[in-house]
């Protein structure tokens, strides 16, 4: 029995396909598929159920699977406290972003990291927070940072920053040239949501519950539409498709840095009837209190490198977060 062969049990049990597996795994389908078959013979018990369509773990494999799982946690720890020996943040940091943080933190977050610990560089994954917190538990990534609420899996976690909800209306829209927009006035937009497994989409609808019904009679709405990215509905917004909810750190500095000055000059322009030089889409704050989210850093407990953790904080808190309130 090997570390390799525990490896391949893992991501085969995580994926339930043999050539995912093997791609995850960085080696031929062939050579998995061996590698596997040595140790159940080995072990002399049937791990996986195979079928034509579909790779399932047996009731004792998936125990040994969980066994598998801890001692190559454990492995690993071995080699990062060699590392810590020599200098605690030597190595690199895996850490996973979710899709609707990633393009507007990650950026600013690689540069900070460079010049401040270049020992450390970051290997970075993008995903759901569903599929993010399942490779943490399994050890394919060392840290992630998330937006709450998600569910409790004995992480540790560190607030990072709350960060405020705007709305995004083309330019052309009866409600581009408000300075505030209250959350009741989204009921009878047509609203632009991403699709099923981004976070934030359920944080759009905690402020309107209504378009959680998603139907073109229900009442107060008119049209639900779902995209794959905030940068795709940004897109569907500039043309006029409907408006949308985002965060602020997806707002485009400039027209933060400017709003008031945006939205005086959006006024005389659109008074001189000059719809080309208006830009397609307006970020518009919600009336009072806006809706926030909030952002923090998990971890698993049994991570040892902490002066890593506090080093990627410190980068996060280097880093320009325009709007947010940042958490200690």
């Amino acid at each position: 029995m090997t570390l390799t062969e525990l490896k391949y049990i893992v991501a085969l049990a995580r994926e339930k396909h043999f050539g995912h597996a093997a791609e995850a795994c960085f080696v031929s389908q062939p050579t998995l598929s061996v590698s596997i078959k040595k140790l159940e013979e080995e072990l002399d018990c049937k791990l996986f159920e195979r079928s034509a369509n579909e790779v399932t773990v047996t009731p004792l494999g998936e125990e040994i699977v969980r066994q598998a799982q801890s001692v190559l946690e454990q492995a690993s720890q071995i080699k990062e406290i060699a590392k810590r020996g020599k200098d605690p943040l030597a190595g690199s940091l895996r850490l996973g972003v979710i899709y609707t943080i990633g393009p507007y933190l990650l950026p600013d977050l690689v540069r900070q990291v460079i010049a401040h610990t270049p020992q450390m560089p970051l290997m970075l994954q993008e995903n759901f927070t569903v599929k993010l917190l399942e490779m943490l538990r399994t050890g394919e990534i060392d840290c992630a940072i998330l937006a709450e609420p998600f569910p409790d899996t004995g992480l540790a976690t560190a607030q990072l920053y709350d960060e405020p909800f705007m709305i995004a209306v083309p330019s052309t829209h009866e409600l581009a040239s408000r300075d505030a927009i209250e959350a009741e006035e989204l009921k009878a937009q047509t609203m632009l949501l991403l699709g099923n497994g981004h976070c934030f989409r359920d944080h759009v609808l905690e402020v309107c519950p209504e378009f959680a019904r998603f139907s073109s009679n229900a009442e107060g709405i008119r049209k639900s539409f779902e995209g794959s990215s905030l940068e795709t509905i940004k897109h569907m917004v500039a043309a006029g498709m409907g408006v949308t909810v985002v965060p602020q750190l997806s707002v485009p500095k400039g027209h933060l840095a400017g709003m008031n000055s945006a939205q005086s000059a959006t006024k005389k322009r659109a008074s001189r009837s000059e719809p080309d030089d208006l830009p397609y889409v307006r970020y518009i704050p919600f009336e009072g209190a806006p809706p926030t989210r909030r952002v923090v850093l998990a971890w698993r407990r049994s991570f040892t490198r902490y002066e890593a953790i506090a080093a990627l904080r410190n980068a996060i808190y280097a880093c320009e977060l325009p709007g947010v309130q940042r958490l200690s």
